[in-house]
Parts: structure tokens; C-alpha cells; sequence
């Protein structure tokens, strides 16, 4: 009964199923690409925050299936805390993204070479509240920037998801040090109701000297930056990817179409321990906020370096 009513009432979650895809959010990837053209000319490629693969799934089919003869040129890296299923062509690191260590096994599984294009899906486990999460995920895209400066080749690609809010000035502004152009896109698979969108940031071009390092964080006070005025602000422009004939995420559609009897499908593909698990046990059984199991609560371990890309 849950599942059905959650097919009807998403129908990127229907279509991920019927076609095969991990998550949801493989349609937000392709929505992407199709405005912006990612994937042209790319044959390396770092998805961050990876599982449960969604978009390395992606990657795999666009870059490796739909591509036999350059498929011997193309090289995937997956990266996460968590582990995820095999997929054909792309090599998983289950790794930190804030340690040089991974981005030097990047590097690695390149033969020293760089990247054409890095990715990013990845979220923290929202609260509701806002501005907590926006602090959050901006810190993960940040994270995710900063690994990006290691691995990225100049004139390169950088894709990541972004909650937009008030207090985003800061995070565009250094954005647009490192990229000449810097796009924020709301794919139409997006739900309206989430703040979520996505960042595009072409042709990598960091700083002269600059010099990539894990040691310091980038984003430093923001009320540094809320004192800037006029020209001075960087002004980030906004667009909505996919075009009318896409399905809208928000909208109810029917199940069942004439003459055709509609049967729920499980997922493609169960995420691999996630660190939401015990979490669901305890639910499961009824004991999630009982004190016997306060304890147990406590130490729940809740990665803001993975998704579930739901």
C-alpha cells in the first residue's frame, strides 16, 4: 500500500524502478546534461558522495554503454564513506573526500592524469531546519570544491548540489574564484517544495599561485561578505533544466493507464548498509524512542558525506 501511493505520487521514483535506475536522482544528472552538454568530450570523470550510484550508474551507461568505441578511454572514479554496489566500468574508493589521501587514489587510478568533469550528489541528513542545513550542505559543497582543485583538470566541470537560501553570497562569490562560469539549475525532477538545486561550474580556472591544500577551509565568516554592496555582489544566474514535455515532480500522475493493470516494482538496487539502518530497525520494531535504546540512538553514526539520492 506505502509503496504504491509513493509511485503514484512520484513519478520519477516509478520511472527509476521501471527503467532500471538506482535512484531518482539519476533523471536530475541526465536533465542536466541535456541543457549543458557534460558529458562531451569527457573520458574521466569523480563522482563524490557517490552512493548509492545513481549518477555513477549514469555515467556508466551515457559515457561506457552508449560509447563502445571509446570505452577503453574512459575511466570512472566513485568516491563515499559508504559502500556501494559494483557497476560496470566504474571504480569505487570508500573514502573520505576531506583527506588528500583519496584525492592522491584519484589521482592514482587516473595514472596521473586529471579529471574532465567532478560530480557531487551528496547531502547531509536534513533536520527541517533550514538554515542548519544550508550551513551544512554548504560546508559538504565546499568540501567537495576543495578536493575538486586537486583533481580537476583546468577548463573543467564541476557539478553539485546546493540548498539555496539567504546566505549563499559567500559560496558563489568563491565559486566564481575558481570558475569562469558558474550556473545555478533546478532540474524539473526536483520537487518545487525541496530548496535544493544544482550548481554548474565551467571551465575550472583557479587563481594564479594558488596552490590546492586540505589544511583550511574556504568558506570563512559570512558576515564578511554580507557588507559588500552593488557591483561587488556576485550575481549568480538561475534556470530551470529539462524542457515542458518532462514530467513535473510535484504533480500527481495515474498508475494504471487504459487497458494496462500496473504492478508495484521493488528498488533496482537496495543501498549497501547505510548509516541510516539501525535507525530503520529500531522504527521497524516499534523501540525507536524507547530508553532502553536512548543509548543506541546516541551513537548512530550519520555521514554527511554520502546520499541516499533519493
Amino acid at each position: 500500500m506505502g509503496r504504491s501511493s509513493k509511485d503514484k505520487r512520484d513519478i520519477y521514483y516509478r520511472l527509476a524502478k521501471e527503467e532500471g535506475w538506482r535512484a531518482r536522482s539519476a533523471y536530475k544528472l541526465l536533465q542536466l546534461n541535456d541543457d549543458f552538454n557534460l558529458f562531451n568530450g569527457v573520458n574521466r570523470v569523480v563522482d563524490l558522495c557517490a552512493a548509492p550510484g545513481s549518477w555513477s550508474q549514469v555515467l556508466s551507461r551515457k559515457l561506457i554503454e552508449e560509447r563502445p568505441n571509446s570505452k577503453d578511454m574512459v575511466k570512472i572514479v566513485a568516491v563515499d564513506l559508504q559502500a556501494m554496489a559494483p557497476l560496470p566500468g566504474v571504480i569505487q574508493i570508500q573514502g573520505d573526500i576531506t583527506k588528500i589521501s583519496t584525492a592522491h587514489q584519484i589521482i592514482g587510478h587516473f595514472e596521473g592524469e586529471v579529471a574532465d568533469l567532478v560530480i557531487c550528489d551528496g547531502a547531509p541528513d536534513v533536520t527541517g531546519l533550514h538554515d542548519i542545513d544550508e550551513y551544512i550542505q554548504a560546508q559538504l559543497l565546499l568540501a567537495a570544491l576543495n578536493i575538486t582543485t586537486h583533481v580537476l583538470k583546468r577548463g573543467g566541470t564541476f557539478v553539485a548540489k546546493i540548498f539555496r537560501g539567504k546566505d549563499v553570497d559567500l559560496l558563489y562569490a568563491q565559486l566564481k574564484v575558481f570558475f569562469l562560469s558558474v550556473t545555478i539549475c533546478k532540474p524539473r525532477s526536483s520537487r518545487n517544495s525541496s530548496i535544493e538545486s544544482f550548481v554548474v561550474c565551467q571551465n575550472y580556472s583557479p587563481p594564479s599561485g594558488y596552490m590546492p591544500s586540505m589544511l583550511n577551509p574556504l568558506l570563512s565568516n559570512p558576515s564578511q561578505f554580507k557588507s559588500l554592496e552593488g557591483a561587488n555582489r556576485v550575481i549568480i544566474p538561475f534556470m530551470a533544466c529539462g524542457d515542458l514535455s518532462a514530467y513535473d515532480s510535484d504533480q500527481t500522475y495515474p498508475l494504471a493507464a487504459e487497458q494496462k493493470q500496473y504492478k508495484s516494482l521493488l528498488p533496482t538496487q537496495e543501498p549497501i548498509n547505510p548509516p541510516y539502518k539501525t535507525a530503520c530497525l529500531l522504527k521497524k520494531n516499534n523501540s525507536l524512542a524507547s530508553s532502553e535504546n536512548s543509548g543506541k540512538k546516541c551513537n548512530m553514526s550519520h555521514s554527511t558525506n554520502s546520499t541516499s539520492g533519493q
